[in-house]
């Protein structure tokens, strides 16, 4: 609640109070016959005295509690809430303050700074009397971001028991901070909440990173430590970002407004509800009751666990699938109570035993502990009976998990052969038509109701863990995890505090050749926000499962943190707390050279085979795995079939498995690449200067035998508009077929390529292509008939359009907007650069190549790259059948040179362009 609601909530009750008081004196007069007013005025003072006494008691933060840990060294803050005025007294080691409320009850007092210790008692005391006991002053860490940094100790206990049971240590303290959200503004407060001192009971709810991180750093310095944990699972970055923070982003923002009216919200709530999953029982497994000893089954088919069930010849179902098996049981487990371990299950599930439910889950990340109570086995065969309900991807059990029961002294095995039967198939326009509005995932959100109010308190730095949520769009976490660390250090006030954060595991298949993977880019963003002074990065590509998003090595990362922790707070700069970090690449003859930072002791490898994982590219970024060495603590890369390389990845994969570069301190280097400049992302083209669109119309036969070879020479993607009805189009359908495979883009230049013959210099229009003659539906109908044809060569949907001579009118006026219903954007003839923010999509400015040699073009595209713009350039001729022509040598130069400069420039298809476009105008 905020101070203005809790002020007007003390003078509604006090309001209701002296009205009640009122009515009982009057009563009370009429009855009684009170001998004069004057007696009636001290009684009604005297109450309202007492009624402000009851209902104007000070209030403190949720987290300004028993138990809590204060920053050492730090002039510290303790503020509240009051009545407006009143009298405020703290009293502390012998120190006594006063101060006054504001006018809005807002009250606060500074403490001197204090050494580490405790434990100390707070008094304060206003209308009422607010004692805070065992108070430590240590360290505080603002500890956030998604699912691996909340989930605690007990989702870990299995395999962390001797660090459970030996958590006896109170100057450990943990405050969690529930899911709440805000969409309106910051909150003054946290939902209600509690300090709890470590012990073999209470770390179990403490979050498995920051007990390690927090119990690491403890027995090295013997300081108290705080851990404030502001963590929600799934949730973006943008979340947990101010609004001011977020200025930048004027999309963002756009969504925050949004969001603050409270009817468009509900709106979108609505929404939610009305396309939510139907809740009757559909499931023939639940009517039939397949789970009951009592059922006789019938046509069930083997199926094993574990393993989803697309692998074993079920394809495509999201639904419900129900597993039986019956197990032998020996007559020592039946008198007490069992583990069941069920591995992890996507989606969710229901564990039946012997008729009776033993566990359910409704969601696919935590792992299937559940167990079976004493009696609920018997002697001989028991019946375990499994619903798994998936809803997207693949479903069933997660393999290489535990799937055996125990009871502690003997397990039983359930891998092998189950049985299964389809109870449910979902209808595959429910997942379509799903939508759902989840205020977690806001901008800003989270921030307003989880951070904002812990920022007048002093700490010692933040630690973050985050970023799967972001893998999407993991190209604008260049841009996010920067502003996230500006906006946070700005809101707390407190200078370059340090910022400690943790890069991507690795996750999911392993692959064997060089791959693009967007986990690889949220890893690289996550690299590059090391420029942010005062920050760092626990590389985790060695401790992740491939089958798990929450990998159970908790204490490795928690690790890793403290060491870059004991080095970046503490100031032990002979700590060696990172591993290598990529600092320049060299080109020498056939050769690259990597130099590092980072490298501790030196740069070796972690089996003590060469390095491995490094993949190396020339111009055409056309990656293939290189050989490698390590020579004077730098890596030697080179491959024997790249004549002149340029570029290199490390570990570039989703999970670079083998990846085995480290320092001799053991700890792993992290991936990059050199074939990107980050400090161009968000802002312009795709992390390029300028964004380069070659496209090409008429001339069909020379593009397709001159334009199209030259481009593939390169490994470049060229736009091609088509005219159906030309000879250059459906004379060579297999030519464009083919095209089309290579990745250039085939375009609809319209049926017959009508033009406007009223405009001057027009008179070599053909009367019945004379689109001042035409309707705009002639027109649209003959576009559809363009599009059918398109699709049948490359099996496309969206498309872009190109104006037919630049017009844009038929007969009956303007057709531009026509061609929103069915385009993605539309190519004009005006030569223009296009700037970022004022970009038409269905007027897209071009430069026209006729006549121009290879430097004129060359040079149109230096100036897009200087002023960070996009070009788009119309050849109608490549070397001939145009009079619209340009010189085949000059496009070669022009193809030559964008491939060379391909760090700078984004050279792509209009389709691509427009929808990137799109995405950054919004």
């Amino acid at each position: 609640m905020d101070s203005k609601n809790r002020v007007l909530l003390s003078m509604f009750t006090q309001s209701i109070a002296i009205t009640y008081i009122v009515g009982r004196i009057k009563l009370n007069y009429l009855n009684m016959q009170l001998r004069n007013l004057a007696q009636l005025l001290s009684l009604i003072l005297l109450l309202i005295y007492c009624s402000n006494s009851i209902f104007a008691q000070i209030t403190l933060p949720e987290f300004v509690s028993d138990n809590m840990v204060l920053q050492r060294e730090k002039p510290i803050k303790i503020w509240g809430w009051a009545s407006p005025k009143e009298r405020i007294t703290i009293k502390f080691k012998g120190l006594k303050l006063n101060t006054n409320a504001d006018e809005q009850g807002h009250w606060s007092f500074q403490l001197p700074a204090q050494p580490a210790g405790g434990p100390f008692e707070i008094l304060l005391k206003g209308k009422n009397e607010i004692t805070i006991k065992n108070v430590l002053f240590g360290d505080v860490w603002i500890c956030a971001g998604q699912s691996n940094m909340v989930i605690n100790m007990e989702r870990v206990k299995e395999k962390y028991p001797k660090e459970i049971a030996n958590a006896t240590i109170s100057e450990i303290r943990n405050f969690f901070i529930p899911t709440t959200t805000n969409l309106e503004g910051p909150q003054d407060d946290l939902p209600a909440g509690k300090w709890k001192a470590v012990s073999p009971k209470e770390v179990l709810g403490m979050g498995a990173v920051t007990y390690f991180f927090a119990r690491n750093l403890y027995d090295k310095y013997q300081i108290p430590i705080g851990i404030i944990n502001a963590s929600v699972g799934g949730t973006p970055i943008e979340a947990w970002i101010s609004e001011e923070g977020l200025q930048e982003s004027s999309i963002l923002l756009k969504t925050i407004q949004q969001n603050k009216d409270t009817t468009y919200v509900n709106s979108l709530t609505q929404q939610s509800r009305k396309k939510a999953p139907k809740t009757e029982v559909r499931d023939k497994g639940l009517l039939e009751k397949w789970y009951d000893p009592a059922y006789a089954p019938k046509g069930w088919q083997n199926i094993n666990i574990p393993g989803y069930w697309e692998d074993q010849g079920v394809r495509d179902l999201n639904g419900v699938v129900w597993y039986r098996r019956e197990i032998e049981v020996p007559k020592e487990m039946t008198d007490k109570a069992v583990k069941l371990f069920m591995g992890r299950i996507v989606d969710a599930d229901e564990i039946y035993v012997n008729g009776q439910k033993v566990g359910n889950i409704t969601y696919q990340y935590p792992p299937r502990r559940y167990t079976i109570p004493k009696g609920g086995l018997k002697p001989g065969k028991n019946l375990i009976v499994a619903r798994i309900i998936n809803y997207n991807g693949k479903g069933g059990f997660v393999p290489d998990k535990p799937y055996f029961m125990t009871d502690d002294q003997q397990e039983i095995d359930l891998k092998g052969t189950w049985q299964y039967k389809v109870g449910e198939v979902f209808d595959p326009k429910s997942k379509a038509d799903r939508f759902q509005f989840w205020a977690q995932n806001q901008p800003a959100s989270l921030f307003n109701a989880m951070a904002a109010p812990l920022t007048g308190l002093a700490i010692k730095g933040f630690l973050w863990y985050q970023g799967e949520s972001n893998v999407r769009n993991a190209e604008d976490y260049y841009g996010y995890l920067p502003t996230l660390i500006k906006d946070w250090r700005h809101q707390w006030k407190q200078g370059q505090l340090p910022f400690l954060y943790v890069q991507l595991a690795n996750f999911q298949d392993a692959t064997y050749l060089p791959v693009e993977s967007d986990w690889a880019v949220l890893r690289d963003a996550q690299l590059n926000a090391l420029k942010v002074p005062n920050t760092a990065m626990a590389v985790t590509i060695d401790l992740g499962e491939w089958n798990d998003i929450h990998p159970l090595n908790k204490k490795g990362v928690g690790t890793r943190l403290a060491l870059a922790a004991q080095n970046l707070a503490y100031g032990d700069q002979n700590v060696v707390y990172s591993g290598p970090v990529f600092k320049e690449a060299i080109v020498e003859g056939n050769k690259i050279r990597i130099r590092f930072e980072h490298i501790g002791s030196g740069l070796t490898t972690s089996d003590g085979e060469p390095p491995t994982y490094l993949a190396i590219a020339g111009h055409d970024k056309r990656f293939v795995w290189a050989n490698a060495k390590i020579e004077d603590n730098e890596l030697v890369i080179w491959q024997e079939a790249i004549e002149q390389p340029r570029y290199v990845r490390y570990a570039w994969a989703d999970n670079p498995f083998g990846a085995n570069l480290i320092n001799k301190e053991g700890l792993p280097a992290s991936p990059f690449r050199t074939d990107y400049h980050p400090e161009y992302a968000q802002k312009r083209w795709h992390g390029k200067r300028a964004a380069v669109v070659l496209t090409y119309d008429d001339a069909l036969n020379v593009h397709l035998d001159h334009a199209i070879p030259d481009l593939n020479q390169y490994n470049l993607k060229g736009t091609f508009y088509l005219s159906a009805a030309f000879p250059g189009s459906k004379n060579r359908i297999e030519d464009w077929k083919k095209a089309a495979q290579q990745g250039h883009e085939l375009g609809n230049h319209t049926l017959y390529h009508p033009c406007d013959a009223t405009k001057p210099g027009r008179e070599w229009v053909n009367p019945v292509q004379d689109l001042s003659k035409y309707t705009t539906e002639k027109l649209m109908r003959e576009i559809e008939m363009t599009n059918t044809f398109l699709e049948a060569l490359d099996g496309q949907k969206d498309r872009t359009f190109a104006y037919t001579c630049g017009d844009m009118n038929t007969s009956d006026g303007s057709f531009k907007e026509d061609l929103k219903e069915v385009f993605v954007a539309a190519r004009g003839v005006e030569g223009k650069l296009g700037k970022m923010g004022s970009i038409d999509l269905f007027n897209i400015d071009s430069y026209g190549a006729e006549g121009k040699t290879g430097a004129e073009l060359i040079a149109l595209v230096e100036k897009a790259k200087a002023e960070n713009a996009f070009i788009t350039i119309l050849f109608h001729g490549v070397g001939g059948e145009h009079n619209l022509n340009v010189d085949r040598k000059a496009h070669q130069e022009l193809v030559e040179y964008l491939y060379k400069n391909q760090d700078d420039l984004w050279v792509t298809t209009m389709l691509e362009a427009a929808m990137h476009i799109k995405k950054m105008q919004r």
